[in-house]
């Protein structure tokens, strides 16, 4: 099976191995007062951060994420 290769491939695939677990703070709900989120979240802040918080409670239990790519980001250059 072909592979691709490239200086520094090793990094960026351990790359996930450097950064910690982080937790994740209910900070609103979108549902009405008496009524169930469903346990949908919407979740700001790094795409990593974000996974790596969701894996100690949910590994092997979401079923869909939505990452939602930057737009743009010459500007930020």
């Amino acid at each position: 099976m072909p592979t691709l290769n490239w200086i520094g491939k090793d990094k960026v695939v351990n790359h996930h191995l450097d950064v910690p677990f982080r937790t994740l703070e209910k900070q609103y709900t979108f549902a009405s007062e008496g009524q169930d989120d469903g346990g949908n979240m919407i979740i700001h802040g790094d795409n990593l951060d974000a996974l790596k918080a969701l894996l100690p409670k949910y590994e092997g239990r979401v079923k869909c994420i939505y990452i939602d790519p930057p737009y743009d980001t010459r500007s930020e250059e």
